[in-house]
């Protein structure tokens, strides 16, 4: 099954964060960036392109007939995505696993699971 995997990063440390990247030993960074360079190498996984940060996000809503907009993610900033990756597994278990490997989700984040509809 075809699943996508949406990084909610909250408060974890990334790279685009120099302030809170800079608390991570070196060790801790390398890591990090080792993690997710396995999980874009995954059989399977088609990683999503990088993204900016939620502050750069634009929410368009239409009431009315009239295109109304608001800066950032319409979502508290912790709760917004950070990234993605579509991927193949078994079953929910194994797209659990893969999950669990997503350095987010163990720093500050979550990672939400979600398959995909199969054919229109």
């Amino acid at each position: 099954m075809r699943y996508i995997m949406l990084i909610n990063q909250g408060d974890s440390p990334t790279p685009a964060d120099p302030e809170r990247w800079a608390t991570l030993s070196e060790a801790e960074q390398e890591q990090i960036g080792a993690d997710y360079q396995a999980l874009n190498q995954a059989p399977g996984v088609e990683p999503g392109p990088w993204m900016q940060p939620p502050e750069a996000a634009t929410t368009v809503r239409v009431q009315d007939g009239r295109t109304l907009t608001t800066d950032g993610p319409f979502v508290e900033t912790k709760e917004a995505l950070g990234g993605f990756f579509f991927f193949e597994a078994d079953d929910l278990d194994a797209a659990i696993e893969m999950a669990a490997r997503v350095p987010a989700a163990r720093l500050g984040g979550a990672v939400e699971v979600r398959p995909l509809k199969e054919g229109w």
